[in-house]
């Protein structure tokens, strides 16, 4: 299609104006959004939840229908397979049933793994290409969600919801080892590291970044598990 949506660009860089402003505005727009739910009622709230998992979800699912419809797909980096496609994908199953259960699991996958795509972007393409549209909408739309529900539905982890969650990941990660042999695909990024700049740079070539983030991983949902607990004490304090 001949169209700035689908034009081949490499306008986006890391730490650039488009990163930042996009950053920015997914900042602003999920503090207006909680802000305005906190002064809803009940249904009112669970309604906005719902169209933001949508929202979120069908950015995965309008770019993977793209991919296939125009071309060139490829099913070896096309499925929603990588762990930020899969979340955006079943977040509207979490949006209808709100089980504790489900959030402890997706708190520390979002914050933990999407953050670092937030910082860290592995995209080259810049506004208005519709990979940046879908990337941000994603990535970002992950954390707001995830915020908004813990925010706005009083949801925190337990040191216990540390475990569930990297136990969830592993049983994840080995789906995705099955799936890759089958493949020859990268998913989860198991074979090798993104082709940016990220932050598995730091932990050197393969296999030595997996064995790190598996050594790192449940110390840092206990930083995120700290975080959240220090939040809750702010917003008791807030309500007294």
């Amino acid at each position: 299609m001949d169209t700035a949506f689908f034009q081949p660009n490499t306008d986006f860089s890391f730490l650039g104006i488009q990163h930042v402003l996009v950053v920015l505005f997914f900042l602003f727009a999920g503090m207006v959004l909680i802000r305005y739910a906190r002064g809803r009622d009940k249904p009112t709230q669970n309604r906005l939840f719902f169209y933001l998992a949508w929202l979120v979800s069908s950015s995965i699912i309008v770019w993977t229908l793209l991919k296939w419809w125009i071309g060139p797909f490829d099913i070896k980096e096309d499925l929603p397979l990588h762990l930020c496609n899969f979340l955006a994908l079943i977040l509207p199953v979490f949006a209808i049933y709100r089980r504790f259960w489900m959030y402890e699991i997706l708190v520390f996958w979002i914050l933990a793994g999407t953050t670092q795509a937030i910082l860290t972007p592995d995209l080259s393409e810049g506004f208005p290409h519709v990979n940046f549209f879908k990337y941000w909408l994603e990535h970002a739309g992950l954390v707001v969600f995830i915020i908004y529900a813990t925010l706005i539905y009083d949801m925190r982890p337990t040191v216990k919801s540390i475990f569930k969650s990297f136990g969830a990941i592993q049983i994840y990660f080995i789906a995705m080892i099955v799936v890759n042999a089958f493949l020859g695909s990268n998913y989860l990024f198991i074979s090798r590291k993104p082709d940016h700049a990220s932050l598995l740079d730091a932990f050197g070539d393969w296999p030595y970044y997996i064995l790190a983030e598996e050594l790192i991983m449940v110390p840092y949902f206990y930083v995120i598990y700290l975080l959240l607990k220090r939040s809750s004490r702010v917003r008791s304090k807030e309500l007294a």
